[in-house]
């Protein structure tokens, strides 16, 4: 009996020592989501344009095929890769089955590289050109999910197609909220191709690209494949700012996506405690043609719209995004910050035990911005926003020179010793050549 009781107690006391060191749940792996993979879908125009052979000697589509295959030899473990091609299976002259012409010759996911080199092989250039459509398309063949996904388009002319106008697709793809990048790279250097693809990369995020050799081929899509699995994992929360303070959505620390018109102001709020700090950036995207002076302003507000700090960055047009940032803790202020009440994210409890309240923090984000009478305003232009609020970190202060009249006597006293040493060595300099 005794020995069954020390046993017990024993067993108890095990039980009770791994309690106290908290050994973890063995549901915590289960609760944790499995981070989703990079995924990119490549769009090759295999219209009959592509048969010109004006890359080194040969043909475009020949150049194309050697750079997708050294890109499936050369793509990641992690990453998940389509591809998707339009205009290479109609080789007719009517129009309306031409463009609807676009295939997915390798589903999105890890593909078995033997086979998508060989889909790849097998492509001839036939018909028309629907960009529009493949890019509608390619983007569900992507679906949706919390990551970015990424489209690679390839082409070496205009959609033959439209409508749709594949930058309206653009726009209407960017409009949606699921955070897709079109990166664009022309094949040609003609004027109209490079302004429609511009237009495509702008208006999603991505980038343009003028290639003229196989080798700037394959670098630029195995930089953009490898750039999908670089960028954030997370699809940016839609959300929808005020014209006033008073009406602002509450943000708690995230990445945030909104719309903003030509010379509109969009306000947040933000609550922050006594020994924290805000940091705030933001971006616009300018996804179509404006004036070629333009600025993004992004400033903090008290709750009674005192300015407590702002950041600025202005353009000429040489970039297709303006981004700039902010910091401010209440130690910067001086209290013109009304708290917060329960609604705007209630109080904290200090170090001492004593209540905190927050301080509910106004960003408001404008931008000066002209548009030519001939574009379009709506839909708004794609805002980024990003909300931090850590603990404050104070600036380190410079050297303390004194103030007041011992400021003003160290000065005098400086400026007579430097005026007596420079007087001596006048002199000296005198002497000596008189002598010489």
């Amino acid at each position: 009996m005794i020995t069954r009781r020390r046993s017990a107690a024993v067993l108890l006391g095990v039980l009770a020592a791994l309690t106290t060191l908290g050994a973890p749940p063995a549901a915590a792996d289960e609760t944790t989501p499995a981070k989703e993979p990079p995924k990119v879908e490549l769009v090759l125009d295999v219209s009959g344009s592509m048969r010109a052979t004006d890359l080194g000697g040969r043909s475009r589509i020949s150049v194309a095929q050697q750079s997708f295959r050294e890109v499936v030899d050369s793509l990641p473990a992690e990453t998940e890769l389509g591809i998707r091609v339009l205009g290479a299976s109609y080789p007719g002259n009517d129009k309306r089955l031409g463009c609807k012409d676009t295939q997915q010759i390798v589903p999105v996911g890890h593909p078995d590289r033997t086979e998508a080199k060989t889909a790849i092989a097998t492509l001839r250039p036939t018909g028309f050109t629907p960009v529009g459509l493949a890019l509608r398309e390619a983007a569900k063949d992507l679906g949706t999910g919390e990551t970015t996904r990424r489209i690679v388009l390839i082409t070496d002319g205009e959609d033959t197609c439209a409508p749709p106008d594949p930058c309206e697709v653009a726009r209407e793809l960017a409009a949606q909220g699921t955070h897709l990048v079109v990166d664009t790279l022309g094949l040609t250097l003609d004027d109209r191709v490079r302004r429609q693809l511009t237009c495509i990369a702008s208006a999603t995020g991505g980038t343009y690209t003028a290639v003229q050799s196989g080798n700037e081929l394959t670098g630029r899509i195995k930089q953009l494949v490898k750039r999908a699995g670089d960028t954030y994992d997370q699809t940016p929360q839609r959300i929808s700012g005020a014209a006033e303070c008073a009406t602002a959505p509450l943000l708690s620390p995230g990445v945030y996506s909104d719309r903003e018109q030509v010379e509109e102001h969009r306000a947040y709020r933000v609550p922050v405690r006594p020994g924290q700090e805000l940091r705030a950036s933001v971006s616009v995207a300018l996804d179509r043609p404006l004036g070629r002076d333009r600025g993004v302003l992004l400033r903090a507000l008290s709750t009674d719209g005192q300015e407590l700090v702002r950041g600025s960055d202005a353009g000429s047009g040489r970039t297709d995004v303006l981004s700039t940032g902010l910091r401010w803790s209440p130690a910067q202020g001086d209290g013109a910050s009304a708290p917060a009440t329960a609604a705007d994210g209630g109080t904290g409890t200090g170090t001492d035990g004593t209540a905190q309240a927050a301080e509910s923090v106004c960003l408001v984000v404008s931008n000066s911005f002209a548009v030519p009478a001939a574009v379009r305003r709506a839909p708004g232009m794609p805002v980024e926003l990003t909300v931090d609020v850590v603990d404050a970190s104070p600036a380190p202060g410079g050297p303390d020179l004194g103030r007041g009249w011992v400021l003003l006597g160290v000065l005098a006293l400086a400026g007579l010793l430097t005026g007596l040493v420079a007087g001596w060595l006048a002199r000296w300099r005198i002497a000596v050549w008189r002598e010489n």
